[in-house]
């Protein structure tokens, strides 16, 4: 899928680094203190989602890779984010986990 072409321009960029300095650069899921390098839009902006700092959330690299909306605009896990430590299924992700032994 091509890449909008509003992540590339003044307004994203401001909105993106509104979001990431008020969530202290932080992922939003409870309990994840990973740093977050991901800005997202709660509601897509192709469902009409708007680009505005409420309907925005600052995610680490996993919890984002768990959302991710696939060609048809689909969000994987049904965009439910899981706490840490959960892989997108919910599944523990420490293979010494006691639900893993």
């Amino acid at each position: 899928m091509p890449r909008d072409s509003f992540y590339s321009t003044r307004k994203w960029l401001d909105l993106r680094e509104a979001a990431l300095t008020r969530d202290q650069h932080t992922c939003v899921v409870g309990g994840c203190h990973h740093r977050a390098f991901i800005v997202d839009h709660i509601k897509a902006r192709r469902n009409g989602g708007a680009d505005a700092l409420y309907n925005l959330r600052s995610l680490c690299r996993l919890h984002d890779n768990q959302t991710k909306e696939d060609a048809t605009g689909t969000r994987r896990n049904g965009g439910k984010l899981t706490a840490n430590g959960c892989d997108a299924d919910g599944q523990p992700l420490d293979p010494a986990h006691w639900w893993v032994m």
